[in-house]
């Protein structure tokens, strides 16, 4: 039960935002439970504000109550970084109501948009305004941008486009103490001291709320080539890569690669997909071209790479998409892999990043290193080879209780993966951040002078630590 301190702040915060705004009751896992649905917490109330002042005023509230805040956007997580705890005594700020698109400016190529925003709607609105926001995750029909800035989300463009903080341009914050910091006038130069745009982005809503961002875009590409390459291994993987940037420049906005296993998870679950290639090779490529000049040129020059790949015998097969309904279906193949994997069971997932010249090795002496110590383990290998990312996940071996199994070398697995991480000079978050899953290895894996700084920067900016407590440092 409710002390009568949180009592009194329920009733202010009923009056702050209506009470149909301040729930409590009811069925309440959509904001409770984490996507995966590995961790249920327990909040005093799930409050919804629908502008600025209002989150504003929340935070005043709780701020004076002494009560912590989670900040949640679509609740599309991976390292638990937006549910609160299990105490009852935390309360979850949902920015799903706010929604918004503020304003295009097409002479600036920016958008200004509410954190809530789901990123396939601003993906849309861009579209229709005739540009392009590259941004684009496989949970884009549900997460937010508030969310993708506040983890600095990556997905399937980075290679070209870089990261979420890479199409920021402007932020509104709301601070740990009420005060909202107005940011948002899409300049692409300002150089007037600290950069606290970049400073909240990535910082998990430790620091302060998103509440509005300005974003970039792109003119449309006149055309997009999409194919499907087999590989006889990652470091065959490389070396298309490297011919990739050679033959395509600037123009290859994605480099994807997909191990057998994860594959076979997709063509098990999801037989009408029909992935292309996967039972006789190691690894496949996806990788995509887009560009301003004509198709016929275009596809002159990416053909030629793939000519080039084959001769070289970095390439044994490939297929290139002949419309655009062939090039989503590919995509949906590599976006599909995630929803194959849950549906085979329980799995240990890792966000890694690692030096493209030192991925091959890493893969070998990681996979070597796990099915000695595990036999029979199932490694789901994929992920963002062009800037690096692998998503290398495991998955318990066949015909095993995977709760058990978790249970009993989910520790144990991290750790051997982190280790090899650090030896080969990565990081253990790429793109899903540090969220509870992994602020307690973070010490292990992270410079001790950078994250001291980065607790002096929690305690100068959050001073009460109210905001996202236990989340991304201690």
């Amino acid at each position: 039960m409710p002390n009568a301190a949180s009592l009194d702040l329920l009733t202010h915060l009923r009056e702050l935002l209506g009470e149909a705004h301040v729930l409590t009751e009811g069925d309440l896992s959509a904001y409770e439970q984490d996507w995966r649905k590995r961790t249920r917490g327990k909040a005093l109330a799930v409050v919804r504000p629908s502008k600025t002042q209002e989150v504003a005023e929340v935070v005043k509230a709780c701020a004076k109550a002494g009560v912590s805040i989670v900040p949640q956007g679509g609740n599309t997580g991976l390292v638990v970084g937006g549910i609160p705890d299990d105490t009852g005594t935390q309360v979850l700020l949902s920015l799903q109501r706010m929604n918004a698109v503020r304003a295009v400016d097409t002479d600036n190529l920016t958008l200004t948009v509410e954190a809530g925003c789901v990123l396939q709607n601003l993906q849309q609105a861009a579209e229709q305004a005739g540009f392009l926001f590259p941004l684009s995750l496989g949970a884009e029909g549900s997460c937010t941008i508030g969310g993708n800035l506040a983890t600095n989300a990556g997905g399937t463009q980075v290679l070209r486009y870089g990261n979420a903080r890479e199409l920021c341009l402007g932020l509104e914050v709301v601070t740990a103490q009420g005060e909202v910091m107005h940011s948002l006038s899409g300049l692409r130069k300002d150089n007037t001291g600290y950069d606290l745009r970049n400073l909240m982005i990535g910082s998990e809503g430790t620091l302060g709320i998103i509440t509005a961002a300005t974003m970039k875009l792109y003119p449309m590409p006149a055309v997009s080539l999409t194919a499907w390459a087999a590989v006889p291994s990652v470091a065959c993987a490389v070396k298309l890569l490297g011919l990739a940037h050679q033959h395509l420049g600037a123009g290859l906005t994605g480099f994807e690669m997909m191990g057998q296993f994860a594959l076979h998870l997709v063509d098990k679950h999801y037989p009408h997909l029909r992935v292309p290639l996967w039972q006789d090779t190691p690894y496949c490529v996806l990788l995509e071209n887009s560009d301003s000049e004509s198709e016929a040129h275009a596809r002159e020059r990416f053909e030629h790479l793939l000519g080039l790949a084959f001769e070289d015998g970095c390439v044994s097969d490939a297929v290139v998409a002949e419309s655009l309904s062939q090039a989503r279906n590919l995509w949906h193949i590599r976006e599909s892999i995630t929803l194959a994997q849950a549906e085979e069971g329980l799995n240990i997932k890792h966000d890694i990043s690692v030096p493209i010249s030192s991925i091959p090795n890493f893969v070998e002496a990681t996979d070597a290193l796990l099915m000695r110590e595990i036999p029979g383990i199932r490694l789901v290998n994929f992920g963002h080879l062009g800037d690096g990312n692998l998503h290398y996940n495991v998955q318990a071996p066949e015909h095993c209780d995977t709760k058990a199994f978790l249970r009993d070398n989910e520790d144990r697995v991290n750790t051997w993966v982190y280790q090899s991480v650090k030896r080969f000079g990565g990081s253990i978050s790429a793109e899903h951040g540090v969220g509870s899953m992994k602020v307690d290895s973070l010490p292990d894996y992270k410079d001790p002078v950078a994250l001291a700084l980065m607790q002096h920067i929690k305690r100068a900016l959050d001073p009460q630590g109210l905001l996202n407590p236990g989340r991304v440092v201690r």
